[in-house]
């Protein structure tokens, strides 16, 4: 059990998860739409484009910061753990039962990726989320994590525009 709800990666950690990341994922981080999507989208995967999250009050915004919390509380059970990682800075490790409610810390980081890209993921790095700053995109990974999360997420953001890496037809 953490001490806190939530902890800051140090240094030799940092660089450990964040290796694994580039070699699980294929990372390759870039600005350029030749190069997206920027991982290896998993199998179980689905990615959204953000532009329905036009609305000025941010309403569908914190709903859908909303659906994916949840989610990935969901899969986590009582005593699980999440990493919270930010490109290239502070990044974390945090017990998502522990944040976010009545005198709890918030939430590190969000699902939506504001000028970075922020990732979400289960220890075994099998559960997460991908947030894309200049694809504008978000990607859910995880069968569980779908289960509980993407049917609400299609109602907010609309139809996908990859499954499983591969893009969704138009018809």
């Amino acid at each position: 059990m953490m001490a806190s709800p939530v902890v800051e990666l140090l240094e030799t950690e940092y660089r450990r998860v964040w290796d694994r990341f580039y070699d699980d994922f294929t990372f390759r981080p870039s600005t350029s739409s030749l190069k997206w999507p920027a991982i290896k989208e998993p199998v179980a995967s689905v990615t959204w484009s953000l532009a329905a999250l036009d609305d000025p009050e941010y309403e569908r915004l914190d709903r859908l910061v909303e659906v994916v919390e949840q989610g990935l509380k969901s899969c986590m059970g009582p005593s699980g753990t999440l990493l919270a990682l930010d490109w290239q800075h502070t990044s974390y490790r945090f017990a998502p039962l522990g944040v976010g409610g009545p005198g709890q810390p918030a939430w590190p980081l969000s699902p939506y990726p504001d000028g970075d890209y922020y990732i979400y993921l289960s220890e075994d790095f099998r559960t997460g989320s991908f947030g894309h700053p200049w694809e504008q995109s978000l990607c859910l990974f995880g069968q569980e994590f779908l289960d509980a999360a993407s049917a609400e997420v299609e109602k907010l953001l609309g139809q996908p525009i990859r499954r499983s890496g591969r893009a969704v037809g138009t018809a």
